[in-house]
């Protein structure tokens, strides 16, 4: 039905039929998309929340009077229901920090589009606000006292309940109480996009543009801040998010100077309120309505609440010692028996979680300073001796970077060896990992060496743990020993 009101609304528009109509995937919303090709292609939406489209549609026209890059609306229908907008083409940034976000190692290209992101925040924040009519926002016009125990409330009752973890409610709600009053002393002037992360960020022509800002109100720059920088999956290590605030702070001088000092102090509140938020988000999709993204997040949401209570905040007591038990709890470990009693891990686990729990740990070194040692007692595995490998090493230019740096990956891959090397690797990898699958085996070790463990063995030691990882599924540790570089590839 949706289709056949989009091609109604397509022919006003163009004059003509569509060549083709073909669903896209969905969000967290009810909203349904649609890409439109014909001459030039076009998305179209359908919303059954008319107030939801109104916000939209208001917000786009007025962003883009101010010269911000959001989508073009080009008609919409008469009753409210579905518009046509510019299609912007399907490369989430989520997408392009993909390398980033699963090795934990960002390139410059994932660096620089993170940067040129948040850069943009402080106009969408004070631009943005400037002759906004706030009553179109919805489903309310500012971030106030309401809206904030919404979202606490959703935590509680749509996760912090579902784990099971027994508390006393009155004393949670004194703290959050607390916590309501200590954000709402911040300025709240300007235009709070409420969920700006890397999954509503569109990237054309190398350029960020942004959707998905309906839910957007009158607010404090701190929420926004902290959504994009501790987004549950986007895995941003401490010192890429230290850098990106950094961005934005310069950013943010023209309209608003603030002492970094006096920023951090008064984004740290935010950030756990976010936290919590999208844990109620996740625990609502997750449980409730059985979307496997969501459900996924929850482990790094987790992660991220844990570096949080790495310093007791003491103005919320029974907020924090609740929230050191909830972060403590096996359900939120990573063995099959914690996976067992836990439902969210267990709706996020295909079917392949029953198979043996077989980890593989894979690691870079310098045979100068040893061959690694096998913390699982079986003595080792597997030791390549990356050095017959041409060695990007004597060149100057490589010598201050590593074998996950671009420019170091395009010297090795350029005449074809390492790639020949790793051709090897990899047979005897997957026959090795098959059939320590097959016979219920629980660790195995891969370990390359080269001469300063910088270049050619953390290459081939971070391609071949990806390929495992993607291959079979399983959990991979990867370590680069002499950069003192390790991630962990989780079982999927």
């Amino acid at each position: 039905m949706s289709t056949d009101i989009l091609k109604s609304l397509y022919r006003n528009f163009a004059g003509h039929e569509p060549k083709t109509i073909e669903p896209l995937t969905g969000s967290g919303s009810n909203r349904q998309y649609f890409r439109i090709q014909d001459q030039q292609t076009s998305i179209g939406v359908y919303g059954t929340s008319l107030d939801e489209n109104r916000a939209f549609l208001y917000m786009a026209e007025h962003f883009r009077s101010k010269g911000l890059p959001v989508p073009e609306i080009y008609i919409q229908s008469e009753d409210g229901t579905c518009y046509l907008q510019e299609d912007l083409g399907d490369e989430a940034l989520f997408k392009a920090i993909e390398n980033g976000r699963t090795t934990g190692h960002f390139q410059e290209r994932e660096i620089r589009l993170l940067a040129d992101t948040i850069r943009l925040l402080p106009r969408f924040q004070f631009e943005g606000a400037d002759g906004m009519d706030f009553s179109y926002c919805y489903p309310l016009a500012e971030f106030n006292r309401r809206s904030i125990l919404w979202d606490l409330n959703y935590f509680k009752y749509c996760f912090l309940k579902a784990t099971g973890l027994e508390f006393q409610e009155n004393d949670l709600e004194d703290d959050f109480e607390k916590l309501a009053d200590t954000l709402l002393a911040c300025e709240a002037d300007t235009f709070m996009y409420r969920d700006f992360q890397s999954r509503n960020i569109l990237i054309k022509e190398e350029k960020p543009f942004f959707i998905d800002f309906q839910g957007g109100r009158k607010g404090p720059i701190y929420y926004d801040v902290a959504s994009f920088l501790w987004q549950a999956k986007a895995n941003l290590p401490e010192s890429l998010r230290e850098q990106l605030i950094n961005v934005y702070l310069e950013a943010l001088q023209a309209y608003r100077p603030i002492e970094k000092a006096e920023f951090m102090k008064d984004l740290r509140p935010f950030v756990l309120f976010r936290t919590l938020q999208v844990l109620g988000a996740y625990g609502f999709r997750g449980y409730f309505e059985k979307k496997a993204h969501f459900i996924e997040s929850v482990p790094f949401a987790i992660a991220n609440l844990r570096q949080l209570l790495t310093t007791d905040d003491k103005t919320y007591p029974y907020l924090y010692e609740l929230l050191h038990q909830l972060t403590a709890m096996d359900l939120f470990s990573t063995t099959k028996e914690a996976r067992k009693k836990d439902p969210v891990l267990q709706a996020a686990a295909p079917a392949s979680t029953e198979k043996p729990e077989l980890v593989v740990r894979v690691l870079s070194f310098s045979y100068k300073k040893g061959i690694p040692e096998d913390p699982s007692g079986n003595g080792g595995g597997y030791v390549f001796d990356c050095r017959g490998v041409h060695n990007p090493g004597r060149y100057d230019q490589y010598k201050p970077l590593t074998g996950l740096d671009q420019p170091v990956i395009d010297f090795l891959e350029k005449d074809g060896e390492i790639t020949t090397f790793l051709s090897h690797v990899y047979a005897l990898a997957d026959a090795h990992v098959a059939r320590y699958l097959k016979r219920g085996f629980t660790h195995l070790q891969f370990c390359f060496g080269c001469t300063g463990g910088q270049h050619r063995s953390v290459y081939s030691a971070q391609h071949t743990a990806e390929h495992i990882h993607q291959k079979f599924g399983i959990k991979v540790e990867v370590v680069h020993r002499e950069q003192k570089i390790e991630n962990t590839l989780e079982r999927i």
